[in-house]
């Protein structure tokens, strides 16, 4: 289940946040302090909205919400409704549920819609669905006369059913296209601000966002996406360069030169899962 709550941060029930907070702070001060500024509004484009519901675009408030309406009732949900094993993982309004049973994730969806409803939230009808995922789902559908396995995006990520080199089955992690192309987006018009900048200055901030970028991104099964936003980068920096004399000697030899200077090298920097969760203690 791929879910995501509809105007989750403008919908949020006051009222309930300040149950729930007063649930673990006996400090009437800082409860009266939270209550001000949650009344004190939203100053947009200089005009200041004043609304009973919302935490003021609070993730910390956001997840304190959610925690109560959400995370203890979906544990509890898995230990007393689930007939399979099922996987919950929640960011802010993003969530995403993995069952064993279609059955379960049926029931789970229905009754969620009702717990979200008693605190004053919907779930967002287009961006919503249940999905097919998995293991076993290319053979499934196949042997239906469906296609391959629908993916979901999740944190800036495209999951995608795949395979390993020994034909195993793997979860693929890919950049989401939309993400990278407004990201692309945005290098471009400030590297216009910065076309008359020093080559160096202009190496050293491009190597800033570069190794940002791939800081988050550059995970297992994604190698070819950060291949193609650093070739982007580069080609971009190119066109600067060019632009801004009439002597075109920011060749693709040229930049190159310069990409290798200062850009990093695509390479995976976080483990395998496999690896990253095996953690144990030193006792």
């Amino acid at each position: 289940m791929d879910a995501d709550i509809q105007n989750f941060f403008g919908s949020v029930s006051q009222d309930w946040l300040v149950r729930f907070l007063e649930h673990r702070i006996g400090d009437k001060r800082i409860i009266r302090l939270i209550r001000k500024w949650l009344k004190a509004g939203i100053l947009e484009d200089g005009i200041v909205t004043v609304d009973d519901r919302g935490t003021g675009f609070s993730p910390l408030l956001a997840n304190i919400y959610l925690h109560y309406v959400f995370d203890l009732w979906a544990e509890r949900w898995r230990q007393r409704g689930a007939t399979g094993d099922m996987i919950i993982v929640r960011y802010a309004d993003d969530v995403i549920v993995g069952f064993e049973h279609e059955d379960d994730v049926r029931r789970f969806l229905d009754a969620m819609r009702v717990r979200l409803e008693e605190f004053a939230l919907s779930l967002h009808p287009d961006k919503t669905r249940l999905i097919e995922f998995g293991r076993f789902a290319a053979v499934d559908r196949k042997r239906r006369g469906l296609g391959k396995p629908e993916t979901f995006a999740f944190l800036g990520f495209t999951f995608i059913c795949g395979k390993s080199r020994k034909g195993r089955f793997q979860v693929r992690w890919k950049t989401r296209g939309d993400r990278m192309r407004a990201k692309l987006k945005d290098i471009k018009v400030e590297l216009r601000r910065r076309m008359h900048w020093p080559i160096p200055k202009q190496g050293k901030w491009l190597e800033q966002l570069v190794k940002g970028h791939f800081g988050y991104f550059a995970v297992p099964t994604n190698i070819r996406a950060l291949t193609a936003f650093r070739y982007r980068v580069i080609d971009l920096w190119r066109r600067s360069l060019r632009r801004r004399s009439q002597k075109d000697d920011a060749t693709w030899e040229r930049i190159a030169e310069l990409a290798n200077d200062y850009l990093p090298k695509r390479c995976n920097l976080h483990p395998w899962p496999s690896v990253r969760f095996a953690v144990s203690h030193p006792r």
